[in-house]
């Protein structure tokens, strides 16, 4: 009894005084500071950017009409289910069938896997130690007294050392060379401020190859793995309309999108038949599609996990089936791998 008493107690602090732990961030816009990053060309697809997204399906529809097959890889956010993503692109190469994609996305989880994916199947190594290296399995440091002091409960130390020692020059040298050949890798991120997801064309940082476009390129993976409340989200110099610089609020591109397939504007994009070609569209889902049936405990973290859960699924569902009529009505085929609902799977259970 003791026990609840003390749980229940913890909770109620805990809501009381959520809004204590915050990023330092003044209210309103935030001017750019010295030393922000700001990449020689901006690699930010907005939603709001029709110039932008009009070229990106120009390009894409062009790349159709060619005749020759065009492969879409989508890697999809899950936490530490990536793991599955990675295993299963190793397994891909390993039958030798995998494909060499025209265009990789990643969302979350899948963003820290894709720039691997992208560079070819000679970084499988790479991938597999980014997970199963020793690295992974510290993401979670628990940091005492965190809803107090920090805009989440985790510290982003581990994922940002993560990223650093995986991203090295030879990676980001290898996606330049790739992105040259008109291949492109896009990274999903969820801007706060506006919220928005927005699409980086990393292939377009890599190349830029200079200190600010390398630093970015991290940057942009760390924000699009950085779980709203489980790791602070990342502040990135942005472009106004108006050409004014300010800081834009970075997180996780999960919570506006479980994957990135098609821009959310294009979703009804459709081209003319005689316009068509043949194109293949891999969806990986690094979690669970189905519904998994069981009793659900009283406690206030059990409903609010097994809510999420539910909600997630639903929107991933949803988001599945909208892909799935956009690669019908464009002559695509859509092909779809998923954690078996049948099995256990966490997407915080780094260290398994």
């Amino acid at each position: 009894m003791r026990r609840i008493c003390s749980s229940l107690l913890a909770v109620v602090m805990a809501l009381s005084v959520a809004s204590c732990g915050t990023l330092d961030r003044p209210t309103g816009p935030l001017r750019i500071a010295d030393g922000a990053l700001i990449p020689a060309r901006d690699p930010r697809i907005r939603a709001n950017d029709a110039a932008r997204l009009a070229a990106f399906s120009q390009e894409v529809g062009e790349r159709l009409s060619t005749g020759r097959p065009l492969s879409i890889l989508a890697l999809s956010g899950g936490g530490a289910n990536g793991a599955y993503g990675a295993g299963l692109l190793v397994g891909w190469t390993e039958r030798g069938d995998r494909p060499v994609f025209d265009i990789v996305t990643g969302v979350s989880t899948g963003a820290l896997a894709a720039p691997f994916a992208f560079a070819g199947s000679e970084w499988d190594p790479q991938l597999g130690y980014a997970y199963t290296g020793g690295g992974a399995s510290s993401l979670l440091s628990w940091r005492s007294l965190a809803i107090f002091l920090y805009p989440s409960l985790f510290s982003a130390g581990a994922l940002r050392k993560l990223v650093d020692e995986n991203v090295t020059l030879d990676l980001l040298q290898a996606i330049a060379r790739e992105h040259a050949k008109g291949r492109r890798l896009l990274v999903a991120t969820t801007n706060l401020d506006s919220e928005e997801t927005v699409i980086w064309d990393m292939g377009l940082l890599a190349s830029q190859n200079d200190e600010n476009s390398r630093a970015l390129f991290k940057e942009v993976l760390v924000a699009s793995a950085s779980i709203p409340g489980v790791f602070p989200p990342v502040l990135i110099a942005g472009l106004q309309p108006d050409q004014t610089v300010v800081m834009e609020m970075h997180a996780d591109g999960g919570v506006n999108t479980p994957f990135l397939a098609i821009p959310e504007n294009l979703t009804l994009w459709t081209r003319k038949r005689e316009e068509r070609g043949v194109g293949s569209l891999y969806v990986v889902v690094n979690g669970q599609v189905g519904r998994n049936d069981g009793v659900t405990s009283g406690r206030l973290t059990a409903i609010l996990m097994r809510s999420y859960d539910s909600m997630s699924k639903a929107s991933l569902r949803t988001h599945l089936a909208t892909t799935a009529a956009f690669a019908q009505r464009n002559g695509m085929t859509m092909s779809l791998a998923a954690i078996p609902d049948n099995v256990e799977a966490s997407s915080l259970k780094f260290d398994q």
